[in-house]
């Protein structure tokens, strides 16, 4: 591990979605990167509105492709998947319950999102659990010490409603439409580490060539 000086406090904004595959694929690079520089950088999760608030059930065309996609994850990432998950008839691909759990998870228990993002991920695409249930995603929290009453309870709020609606619009204000993608902020500003999925060392690779630049 190369030692740098590096700026104030910077920070990896890793855009993600509980339901996407690319993502799914990512997050244990996320996490080694995280425990790598643990003291030295902070991971912070926001969500990417991929196909939130949607209300159609996946055409035969959509499902190809979504096959197509989770294959090259698993080729290049060794992470399991369920391809059952194609035999389910009207599946309406709404991941805006999912990454509404992942905020509350955020907003009560900060510190173990990533964990919390992981075990979603495995959930969905390797035991089939259907993230768009509310009873589905208390379950998959409790574990992490999260009641299910209080989870519930922000989970249904108006306020936590409309905060997710503003994050959704935060990622895209800032350009993250493709997930996963991953952001550098410091005191300096903001850059753009990665679009897609990238591997560990590429990923800090990059995050370097940038901290160089702004010490």
């Amino acid at each position: 591990m190369p030692m740098i000086k590096t700026p104030d406090n910077p920070t990896l904004l890793y855009i993600t979605n509980p339901m996407c595959g690319w993502c799914y694929g990512f997050t244990p690079v996320i996490r080694r990167m995280r425990a790598l520089w643990q003291g030295r950088l902070t991971v912070k999760v926001l969500m990417g509105p991929l196909q939130a608030y949607a209300t159609e059930p996946l055409t035969p065309d959509a499902k190809d492709k979504l096959a197509v996609s989770w294959h090259r994850v698993q080729d290049r990432t060794s992470v399991p998947f369920d391809y059952r998950f194609f035999t389910r008839r009207g599946f309406v691909y709404n991941t805006e319950p999912a990454c509404r759990a992942l905020l509350c998870v955020r907003l009560l228990r900060p510190k173990l999102t990533l964990e919390v993002l992981r075990a979603m991920h495995s959930a969905f695409f390797a035991d089939l659990k259907d993230l768009r249930n509310p009873a589905v995603l208390a379950e998959l929290v409790r574990p992490f010490g999260i009641s299910e009453n209080l989870f519930m309870t922000l989970f249904e709020s108006e306020e936590i409603i409309q905060q997710m609606e503003e994050e959704f619009n935060y990622v895209e204000s800032i350009g993250a439409d493709n997930f996963p993608s991953v952001f550098l902020q410091t005191t300096h500003g903001m850059a753009y580490l990665t679009k897609g999925y990238t591997d560990l060392n590429e990923l800090e690779q990059r995050m370097l060539r940038e901290l160089e630049m702004k010490v």
